[in-house]
């Protein structure tokens, strides 16, 4: 072999040995989990625990002091409109006794009154909501009208049908509690008219009757005692209509509208109930956070579309009230965030390197980012970048997140 040829043959040798270094001592590809960019509907919702609560509720008080006989109900039995829920035995009454049953006579009518205002105007409430709802349907109908606006005017029809319902009910009500009053009042005066035989006792009582149909509720004290003008005896309701009592944040209030979905998860049965916001009240309340600090909070109130037979009264749910929501939204998955000198950031994989990007977000879901600029949909990004992970830096896909196996919203 001459001199030259030997030479080549040395610095190839040389070559590959450092070829062969050159690969050894490179860094192996950093195994990441990767997911796409993708267009799709986006939900932005305020979650936070509810619970359920009977919608009309009726307390059954003692309309005079006196002795009280045992209640025979129990919680969760039926009755019907006008059943004896108790009987009581007026105690003798003296002059102030009878001038605080007048007073109670006197308030029971004026509410009774007032109550019957309100009915009226829940039903011209109603006969406008109906009309709303009747040219809504037929500016939808031509085109003219937006599925959301109409939306909207059926449930304000929904609404003022319920609205009627309770006025009715509190109607009802305050009628028993001016025939209460006034038997207290008759009692009062010495009047026995009010009073009838107890049972196999000769000694007259009062007869207390339900004045709505429905199921007990709540019963404060079943045995016989003594009590006050008052006191409360029975708490009657209709289990079946139920409505959401959700406490939000002020500042997360202000984003609901009424109208607005609301998903129910986590109540205990199978699948995601479905209500709509009725009411947010006009007055907060604050309450201490389980941390301790005092917080500003706003009452909302929804209405279950379908209420499902096994929820109750006072029942525990977890809320999710949507603030915002669209279609074929540019989103990625918050994971593949990430700040750098106060704007927000992403690695994206191209060519089996990582590429940092900066992006402009618009709105947030649970899981999911709408991205507005920075992006192009299909785009393939990095999720949970670490320290590891840098501008340039070889990367190898290990696995792949699944947009359909998370919830946008």
């Amino acid at each position: 072999m001459t001199r030259s040829r030997r030479g080549l043959v040395m610095a190839a040798g040389a070559v590959l040995a450092l070829a062969l270094v050159v690969v050894l001592v490179r860094p192996a590809p950093v195994g990441v989990e990767v997911a796409r960019a993708r267009r799709g509907p986006l939900r932005v919702t305020v979650d936070e625990e509810g619970k359920t609560r009977v919608r009309d509720r009726f307390v059954l008080t003692a309309p005079v002091a006196g002795r009280v006989e045992r209640i025979s109900l129990r919680q969760g039995d039926t009755v019907e409109l006008g059943a004896l829920a108790a009987r009581i035995h007026p105690a003798p009454l003296d002059p102030r006794t009878r001038a605080e049953a007048t007073a109670r006579l006197e308030a029971a009518e004026a509410e009774e009154r007032a109550a019957g205002a309100r009915v009226e105007q829940a039903h011209a409430a109603l006969a406008q909501a109906r009309r709303a709802g009747r040219r809504a349907h037929q500016l939808a109908q031509a085109g003219t009208l937006s599925a959301a606006e109409r939306e909207v005017a059926e449930l304000a029809e929904t609404t003022q049908t319920k609205e009627l319902a309770a006025a009715t009910f509190a109607a009802r009500a305050a009628a028993h509690n001016v025939q209460a009053a006034s038997a207290a009042l008759l009692t009062a005066g010495g009047e026995t008219a009010a009073l009838v035989p107890c049972g196999d006792s000769s000694a007259p009582c009062l007869e207390l009757r339900s004045p709505i149909g429905g199921r007990v509720l709540r019963l404060p004290e079943q045995s016989e005692r003594v009590v006050a003008a008052g006191t409360p005896l029975l708490e009657l309701g209709d289990p079946g209509a139920l409505e959401i009592v959700v406490d939000l944040l002020s500042e997360d209030a202000v984003k609901v509208r009424p109208g607005a979905p609301v998903l129910i998860d986590d109540w205990g049965g199978e699948g995601t109930l479905h209500a709509r916001v009725r009411l947010i009240e006009p007055s907060g309340f604050t309450k201490l956070s389980a941390l301790g600090v005092e917080e500003q909070r706003v009452n909302l109130i929804a209405d279950f579309i379908d209420p499902p037979a096994a929820l109750g009264d006072g029942y525990r749910v977890e809320a999710r009230i949507a603030v915002w929501e669209a279609e074929a939204v540019l989103q990625i998955p918050a994971t593949a965030l990430f700040r750098r000198a106060g704007v927000w950031n992403v690695f994206l994989l191209e060519g089996g390197k990582a590429r940092r990007t900066p992006v402009e977000l618009g709105h947030r879901g649970t899981l999911t980012v709408e991205v507005l600029n920075g992006l192009a949909d299909g785009a393939t990004l990095i999720l949970h970048p670490n320290d590891q992970i840098a501008d340039g830096v070889r990367v190898k896909p290990l696995a792949r997140w699944e947009p359909e196996a998370a919830q946008a919203d």
